[in-house]
């Protein structure tokens, strides 16, 4: 399940950044379309894989899944023309177009696709999703946000997100139903400002790209391998302060951008959308403790057949990554002071 980079893949992962400048930077929305077109036959390539059926399942999923969010938003862009001779937007369309673009990202309500594709993809194919796949139906999303409809859909994401990994025992859905439950941070800090919603997305990605590259580099995709193979224990500590980090819990430094939502949310009188995105923030939190909890209290023998980790390894990089995450506070007071 390792990513190798040959020059085919690495073809398609250049078309892949591409067709995301093309989405991003076209002042039609024909050129969006086209874009993000680009954007999934780069990427079908890049997941699918003949040796791994699961991985062959997902990229028909995902092809399908984004084929009629296409197609909806293609619908709603002609329906603008044909109808609206003014340029004018209703309520309908806008709905229209910003549904297109949640179906694109795999927000809830239209996320049944999303933990089922993350099943059967690779940890790196998983970041590429969770991240960069993000930013086009985003900076699309802002273009014709429907205020009331993106209140409604924030609080859907950031409840279905939090409720659905309860029951996970996947490290992959876990972390889908966590990028669910942070895209309604996200859309959040997209109400606010671009500027916010580019720094949680940079530290989101940031978080997420130290815990699906560990989770890669131990070749781990479910929660009871974490306790059954004996780690180093730097890992184990490794894991919890990114996970913490990914909860937002306050001395980390993916706490900093929730608060700086949080702070714009109670300022503009918004408390019942705080209330929930707080309170269904500590479930989230509640079942990334759970997960860690079980690696550190667990303790099994070394079983001569088990995959023997090398400890050798060097983890400086690592360590590196989680110690900017444990002073992200510290880093971010200078930007107050």
């Amino acid at each position: 399940m390792y990513f190798t980079f040959n020059s085919p893949k690495m073809f398609f992962l250049f078309i892949l950044i591409f067709s995301t400048l093309i989405s991003i930077s076209s002042n039609s929305w024909l050129g969006c379309w086209i874009g993000l077109e680009i954007n999934l036959m780069s990427f079908i390539p890049l997941i699918s894989n003949s040796n791994n059926l699961l991985s062959n399942e997902a990229s028909l999923k995902y092809f399908l899944t984004q084929s009629i969010a296409s197609i909806n938003f293609l619908t709603s862009i002609l329906l603008k023309m044909i109808l609206l001779k003014n340029f004018e937007m209703n309520f309908f369309l806008s709905s229209m177009i910003n549904s297109s673009m949640l179906m694109k990202m795999g927000s809830a309500p239209f996320h049944f696709w999303f933990p089922n594709i993350v099943e059967g993809l690779s940890w790196f194919n998983n970041f590429i999703l969770m991240t960069w796949q993000k930013i086009t139906p985003m900076i699309i999303l802002s273009y014709y946000m429907n205020m009331n409809f993106i209140y409604l859909i924030i609080m859907i994401n950031v409840i279905f997100g939090a409720l659905g990994g309860l029951n996970q025992t996947s490290l992959r859905k876990l972390m889908a139903f966590s990028s669910i439950n942070n895209l309604g941070w996200m859309m959040a800090s997209l109400m606010i400002s671009e500027t916010l919603w580019l720094f949680f997305f940079l530290t989101y990605s940031f978080m997420i790209s130290i815990i699906c590259f560990l989770f890669n580099m131990m070749n781990i995709y479910f929660i009871n391998q974490l306790f059954t193979n004996n780690f180093n224990p730097m890992i184990k500590i490794n894991l919890l302060i990114n996970f913490m980090s990914l909860g937002g819990l306050p001395p980390f430094i993916g706490f900093f951008p929730k608060w700086i939502i949080i702070n714009y949310l109670i300022n503009n009188n918004s408390y019942f959308i705080t209330f929930v995105m707080i309170m269904m923030s500590l479930i989230i939190l509640f079942y990334y403790i759970r997960t860690i909890n079980s690696a550190f209290m667990f303790n099994y023998f070394k079983l001569k057949w088990f995959k023997s980790f090398n400890k050798n390894m060097n983890f400086s990089f690592i360590n590196l990554l989680s110690f900017l995450s444990t002073s992200g506070m510290l880093i971010s007071t200078f930007f107050f002071y």
